[in-house]
């Protein structure tokens, strides 16, 4: 893993922050409305305003504080991305949701495994704004179980001739370079035949199609790659050892999920922490006339209870990773009590407000079936709710695995046997 932050000439805290609050009060713009920080702009026109956002940061001196200062970071520690965020709690960084995948998952990943040249050209460009990256990986038939995934990288000379699809891809339209798990050998087991590909996602061959969610938002595509060309030196790792890659990139995302990544910005900071739950609840339930009924006050306060349950045990479980007393799929146990959660408080809602929360438009109802039907995004993107029970349960908790008989087998025999 690379060495993210030296010990020698950091910036002293409280220097950082003093510098920090200076630089935020004049360069970036309050949040004007708490309850919507987003402004209602689609995407495209968030996106925009996203890169022009990070690279005012990047030449204020303050992206990548944990970055190192090779790849155009700032070098910095963990306290200094705690006092950052501080200091920015009421500016208006929204739109950098869109950078959290980049500079959260994919940046750190290319950090462990990525080529110098790839690193020294691709990381100050995320860095600036100039380049979000998406990750390529589930497939229409191989979605929990991602090492049965079909898509081919097929050796001619010195490149890899890639053919199949890949779906749910967050923002992939608006992405310019992404990480391809592809198939490179179907004569081993189906973990050991896997290789990570570092692609431009608008080159020749590659159709991406964004997937219209029931919301009427369209954050996800789908991706078909026909005879796409990649050079085999635009490989993130070694050839065949994919699956490593992917682990860490994993790893990468469940520190993420529990805003304890490189990515500067909090997650729950954009986006959740505006949400009032208290006051959208109890407003709710004024107004089905169910404020003074003992159930929907105990539903209410389930909810306020699992809300401020989430950051002490998200605190708690980030120390033990650090100090090393969890191993790292414990950062599985994060993902899962944010995702699981938050959309527990939403279908709260649901429950006591009745369709109210849905057709109701008003100021007290309208939004609960919105956030509602988004909070389900969160217990699938990243891996499944199901995933990290899996997970928690075999790595951390050393529970026995269920059976797999195909994990063994050289993968052409398991798609033979698929066949039958």
């Amino acid at each position: 893993m690379a060495q993210l932050t030296s010990p020698h000439d950091v910036e002293d805290l409280e220097s950082f922050s003093n510098r920090a609050r200076t630089w935020v009060v004049q360069n970036l713009p309050a949040i004007a409305d708490r309850a919507n920080p987003f402004g209602g702009e689609d995407h495209a026109t968030q996106v925009a305003k996203a890169r022009r956002l990070q690279r005012l940061v990047f030449d204020g001196g303050f992206a990548g504080l944990r970055y190192p200062k090779e790849y155009g970071g700032q070098g910095l520690t963990r306290d200094h991305q705690l006092a950052w965020r501080e200091v920015t709690a009421d500016r208006d960084l929204g739109p950098l949701r869109y950078f959290k995948v980049t500079l959260g998952i994919m940046g750190p990943t290319l950090l462990d495994f990525g080529e110098e040249e790839a690193k020294r050209q691709h990381i100050p460009a995320m860095l600036r704004g100039e380049e979000l990256w998406v990750q390529f990986l589930s497939e229409p038939s191989a979605g929990s179980d991602l090492a049965s995934l079909l898509t081919r990288a097929q050796r001619d000379g010195d490149a890899y001739v890639v053919n199949g699809s890949k779906t749910w891809s967050t923002f992939a339209q608006f992405a310019d370079f992404a990480m391809l798990l592809a198939r490179t050998n179907v004569d081993v087991p189906k973990h050991s035949g896997l290789t990570m590909l570092l692609l431009p996602t608008h080159r020749e061959g590659v159709t991406m199609r964004p997937i219209r969610l029931v919301t009427g938002s369209a954050e996800f595509c789908e991706e078909f790659f026909d005879d796409v060309v990649v050079p085999a030196t635009d490989i993130v790792g070694q050839e065949n050892d994919g699956w490593n890659v992917v682990m860490r990139l994993f790893f990468h995302e469940r520190n993420n999920s529990g805003d304890n990544s490189l990515n500067d910005q909090a997650i729950a900071g954009i986006g959740e922490s505006t949400e009032d739950p208290q006051g959208k609840l109890l407003a709710l339930a004024r107004s089905v006339g169910k404020s003074k009924d003992s159930h929907t006050r105990q539903l209410v306060a389930e909810a306020l209870i699992l809300e401020r349950l989430i950051d002490p045990t998200v605190a708690r479980i980030n120390a033990l990773l650090k100090s090393g007393s969890m191993p790292g799929p414990g950062a599985s146990i994060v993902k899962y009590v944010r995702s699981v959660t938050k959309y527990r408080i939403k279908e709260i809602a649901l429950e006591f407000g009745g369709a109210r929360t849905v057709l109701d438009s008003s100021d007290e109802a309208g939004g609960h079936g919105q956030r509602w039907l988004t909070a389900r995004i969160k217990t699938i993107a990243g891996g499944t709710t199901e995933m990290q029970r899996t997970a928690i349960s075999e790595r951390v908790m050393g529970l026995p695995r269920d059976p797999s008989p195909d994990t063994q087998l050289p993968f052409r025999d398991v798609l033979a046997r698929r066949k039958r």
